[in-house]
């Protein structure tokens, strides 16, 4: 499993979603975040799971 961290531009980018939307899904729990205090990061391998699953719904 990969450790890679990503940042909340970064995961805007590879989701294609304003930032404000990755915000949300982060307090909705669709995407964990691991940051600490108010710094938003989350994990490469689950940002890509949540992408394939996205894509699958259409």
């Amino acid at each position: 499993m990969s450790d890679d961290i990503l940042d909340l531009d970064e995961v805007s980018e590879i989701l294609n979603k304003p930032s404000a939307t990755i915000k949300r899904y982060a307090r909705e729990n669709l995407l964990t975040n691991v940051g600490e205090g108010d710094e938003l990061k989350f994990k490469k391998d689950e940002v890509m799971r949540y992408l394939e699953f996205s894509k699958r719904l259409g």
